[in-house]
């Protein structure tokens, strides 16, 4: 009977300009993100156990574990939030259509009972209040005008919801049932991500104006802003606080991550800014983190997550990567340790190790979408959507020397000679066979 051994989990879908919510399960360790339809649950401290959830019809945006994590709401582009759990396999509690559009963010009350959502909608309906067995709304949420890119919840009585968005607007609201009690505009661009301390005793807003402003958590005034002196020069897209609230992580599309100190007059210094792996790309500009426990998590535009331990800031991270786009060929070299190669649908070429899990992306030369992949020893064979075949080495001084031949059509997979590896075999369309040996390829 086959078991599963461990799991190459795909990295969040990301998109440039948006931040992306990371969430997480303090009790457990585990973190929590989307990518298509897909719900995953990873493990910091195993990062091959991983669990996948599937059942969205639309692609995923948001997801959240209840506070007693037992329970785990997820969102997706058609306003529909599914409420399940993990108990013996995954279990649907409830369905509940949300709002009209996209769900950006969402989070459970403290006690457990309501949910706060917010995204797209119809009108001024942007923001929902609901009780999570009934979908009975809890309140209105009148102010914002346009789309609502982030909320948060008070996490102790009395209980507040603050909300951010495209309109530059931080807006407070007081309850249950919640009704609007007033708003700021201390913004000048999106207001991409909103939190509340876990205290409860302030909450921090930050934005693609490249600033963070702090404000009081009971009655919503201002009371700080995170220094000037180290800021970010790009805008800010996420922000967690410590577990003890007296410090917060940010994150932003300057490729930087910064640890700052909030002091007894509310306003944050600088205390660390921490280096992401990366050549310095776009994709290396960081849209989503998140403080859970001991770890300090940020993710890159390119899915790379960066996992710092906040113990120990000198410490190198650990990185972690995967595919974005659809798998679209395995290969498996026997050896020890036994090497995984695989491609997806965007071109990208990655080596896992049984038992460690991602090893790193093979740089290419080529930017063609790879269809089949197959590999020997110490090379692989690849096919495209180019109608080229290349061989490529896999010893790391010689990655991106390809040798490619055209074949004048498109492949539809091929193989590698197992007593004589120089040798593929690369099947198309029309039913013809080529061998390909090194540079020479022969139609049979």
């Amino acid at each position: 009977m086959s078991q599963l051994v461990e799991t190459y989990a795909c990295v969040p879908s990301a998109e440039r300009g948006r931040g992306i919510l990371i969430s997480g399960d303090s009790k457990s360790n585990s973190i929590i993100y989307t990518n298509g339809r897909s719900v995953v649950i990873m493990n910091l401290d195993n990062p091959l156990q991983v669990s996948v959830y599937a059942e969205h019809a639309y692609p995923a945006t948001v997801a959240r574990f209840s506070p007693n994590g037992e329970w785990i709401a997820s969102a997706d582009v058609s306003g529909t939030m599914r409420i399940w759990g993990t108990h013996n396999g995954f279990v649907l509690k409830n369905e509940f259509r949300v709002l009209s559009g996209r769900i950006d963010d969402l989070q459970w009350s403290p006690d457990g009972l309501r949910i706060v959502a917010c995204g797209e909608g119809k009108g001024k309906s942007f923001v929902r209040t609901f009780m999570w067995d009934s979908g009975t709304n809890v309140g209105d949420f009148d102010g914002h005008s346009k789309r609502v890119l982030s909320c948060t919840y008070k996490p102790t009585r009395p209980f507040r919801i603050a909300t951010s968005g495209e309109d530059f607007l931080v807006n407070f609201y007081e309850g249950p049932p919640f009704k609007f009690k007033l708003s700021h505009r201390d913004h000048a661009n999106f207001v991409n991500c909103i939190r509340y301390s876990p205290d409860g005793s302030k909450f921090i807003s930050v934005s693609s104006d490249k600033k963070g402003i702090i404000y009081d958590g009971k009655i919503g005034e201002k009371i700080g802003e995170l220094s000037s002196e180290g800021a970010h020069t790009g805008s800010i897209y996420a922000v967690s606080w410590s577990p003890d609230g007296k410090e917060v992580l940010t994150v932003s599309a300057d490729k930087s991550a910064k640890v700052w100190e909030i002091s007894e007059d509310n306003n944050g210094k600088l205390k660390r800014t921490l280096t992401c792996p990366g050549s310095g790309g776009v994709e290396d500009m960081l849209v989503g983190c998140l403080w859970l426990n001991d770890h300090l998590v940020t993710v890159s535009l390119g899915g790379t997550t960066s996992i710092f331990s906040a113990s120990d800031l000198d410490k190198a991270p650990l990185s972690i990567s995967g595919h974005m786009k659809n798998v679209t060929s395995l290969a498996v070299l026997n050896g020890n340790p036994r090497v995984i190669l695989s491609s997806s649908y965007d071109g990208l070429i990655i080596k896992w190790i049984q038992g460690i899990g991602y090893s790193g992306k093979l740089p290419r030369k080529e930017s063609s979408q790879i269809k089949c992949v197959a590999a020997a020893e110490e090379e692989f064979v690849a096919s495209g959507f180019d109608n080229k075949v290349w061989r490529v080495s896999l010893q790391e001084d010689h990655y991106g020397n390809a040798d490619s031949v055209d074949i004048g059509s498109q492949p539809k997979d091929l193989c590698l000679a197992l007593l004589s590896p120089e040798l593929s075999l690369i099947s198309i369309d029309s039913g013809s066979c080529y061998a390909k040996r090194n540079k020479n390829c022969v139609n049979y």
